[in-house]
């Protein structure tokens, strides 16, 4: 095996990898400051904020001849017998003086940066920037241009590490942004008419990874300008429900408010990128029109009035409704969590085994989007319809689709209990007519629809955030994820419900659930266990079961 000697310390390496100065001196421990460099994007050692002592190791002798120069880590493959020195003080006056002459040009505005908390230059100043400052502070003029919709430039913040000119290169492929003018007077910009205006502006679907690549604050969010002090906030890590791709994100809040959305690093699926669609469709959590009263409609007045109910006289009524309106029916939406479809199909099928259980629709909008870098937005706007129609199908012994199941089941069913969630209209008042000859209809749901306001049992249910379980994204990759926010007031998430429903004590505990589900339902076998952070393949199993049939075919 190749060994590298980091700091003096040798360290092992893969036969196959490829890695730069940088990434062997985390094997060892040391984090060599860089801006230019990032694993997602070509290498260009522009910075020479990652400048290390190199040399080469003489496998014979023993002895190591070191290069008179400082070299870029970023760029210095690391190979068998490579030597760095990361901490020496050759290498700790080299980092000061890049610090000292980005610091000459940059406004220390941290104050009002957004990226104040979170910047790479505020940090590297404090760990490799000289004591005090050699220079006057002359006025910064603090200019800001727009680059599009969604992302603004602050001009005189810029080091030019050039990241995002690179991505939407390298990426997204749409090549929006490009560096304007040379030298000293180096700046980032978009296309414009000579009178300035916008000529082909940053508008592509990946852009708002722009300000997540962007290490000083130069690059910032519209969304997010000014909302909120990153200190301030929580990060919990998360799903992205936006559609089947099953981004890893980053949930960030405060006191219960999301602020924003960011990827997190996950090289099975997003790798470190998200779309712009999922990082902003999230407003309808905070939405004023979401449906907050738990309500029942009355069973003594003529004209369909409804009366609060409290959530803890919730079950008892709805075991009474359901038990006395004969066949049963259960509509499972792909926006639930695989432990949250799991618990109602079983409660529903616990008050009548033969109740019809059925997968709710599946939201498509246009076509997939596929990138340069390979990366999907996908047209099936729905986290979890592989993991959802797994469980149904388990229950039914064959997937019901919700036309099926309106054109087929509804009119011969006595209660049907149906599980929205989803962000915008999703039925119609035709659909709706289907099930007016439901006794009990029992409706689960953020906002309301037809079928809100025809059903006896008004359930307000939770949304993306404030949920916990797991998902399966399109390539049968399941990621568990815990809620980052609490449900607003008057609102019971449905793993909650369907916890107690089931008979659960204590709180919903969707480990356990999961546990359950890997063990009777061959699907999900692969998750038993504890789940990684980047989610389980549960292919893995199946490839392995098809592969042992072949092979007794075979003999």
């Amino acid at each position: 095996m190749p060994v590298v000697i980091v700091d003096g310390k040798e360290v092992e390496i893969g036969a196959n990898e490829r890695l730069n100065g940088i990434q062997v001196a985390r094997r060892v421990g040391a984090e060599v400051p860089h801006y230019c460099w990032h694993p997602g994007l070509s290498v260009v050692a522009s910075c020479r904020m990652c400048l290390v002592e190199c040399g080469q190791k003489d496998a014979a002798t023993g002895k190591i001849a070191m290069q008179p120069r400082l070299v870029p880590a970023c760029q210095t493959p690391a190979k068998d017998g490579t030597v760095f020195v990361t901490n020496s003080q050759k290498v700790i006056d080299a980092r000061a003086m890049v610090e000292e002459d980005l610091l000459l040009r940059h406004p220390v505005d941290c104050p009002i940066c957004d990226k104040a908390g979170e910047c790479s230059l505020q940090d590297y100043h404090f760990e490799h920037g000289r004591e005090s400052r050699r220079a006057d502070i002359q006025p910064f003029t603090s200019r800001r241009r727009d680059l599009g919709d969604t992302v603004t430039l602050f001009v005189d913040r810029c080091v030019m590490c050039t990241r995002c000119v690179r991505f939407t290169r390298e990426i997204s492929g749409t090549s929006e942004l490009m560096v304007i003018n040379r030298g000293a007077h180096e700046e980032i910009d978009v296309f414009r008419y000579e009178n300035g205006e916008i000529h082909f502006p940053l508008e592509n679907k990946l852009s708002g990874n722009v300000c997540d690549l962007c290490p000083v604050g130069a690059l910032g969010d519209k969304d997010f300008l000014y909302k909120q002090r990153v200190w301030f906030m929580k990060s919990h890590d998360n799903v992205c429900a936006g559609c089947s791709t099953g981004c890893s994100i980053k949930v960030e809040e405060n006191q219960d408010h999301v602020y924003r959305l960011k990827p997190r690093e996950n090289p099975h699926i997003n790798t470190w990128w998200m779309c712009d669609e999922g990082r902003y469709d999230w407003k309808h959590v905070h939405d004023p029109n979401r449906l907050l009263e738990l309500r029942r409609k009355s069973t003594t007045s003529s004209n369909g009035d409804y009366s609060n109910l409290d959530w803890h006289l919730l079950p008892a009524e709805l075991d009474k409704s359901l038990k006395a309106a004969g066949k049963l029916g259960v509509v499972l939406s792909p926006h639930l969590t695989v432990e949250e479809a799991y618990l109602l199909a079983k409660y529903v099928r616990g008050l009548d085994p033969n109740a019809v259980v059925a997968m709710g629709p599946i939201p498509v909008e246009g076509k997939d989007e596929k990138f340069k870098n390979g990366f999907v937005i996908h047209s099936e706007k729905c986290p979890n319809r592989r993991g959802v129609e797994a469980v149904a199908a388990y229950f039914a012994g064959k997937l019901i689709s919700w036309e099926d199941f309106l054109n087929d089941q509804a009119a011969s069913l006595g209660g049907v209990w149906i599980s929205g969630g989803y962000k915008s209209a999703w039925h119609t008042d035709a659909d709706a007519a289907k099930l007016a000859g439901v006794k009990t209809l029992v409706v689960h749901d953020c906002f309301a629809s037809p079928l809100w306001n025809a059903a006896t049992f008004q359930l307000p249910g939770g949304t993306f955030a404030e949920r916990e379980g797991s998902y399966v994204n399109y390539q049968d990759r399941l990621q568990s994820f815990r809620w980052a926010i609490r449900a607003p007031a008057g609102v019971k998430v449905e793993g909650q419900l369907f916890w107690q429903l089931t008979g659960g004590s204590g709180l919903f505990r969707a480990k356990q659930v999961l546990a359950d589900v890997s063990r009777e339902i061959g699907y999900f076998s692969a998750a038993m266990g504890d789940i990684p952070e980047v989610g389980v393949d549960l292919k893995v199993n199946q490839l392995a079961a098809a592969g042992q049939q072949l092979a007794g075919a075979a003999t």
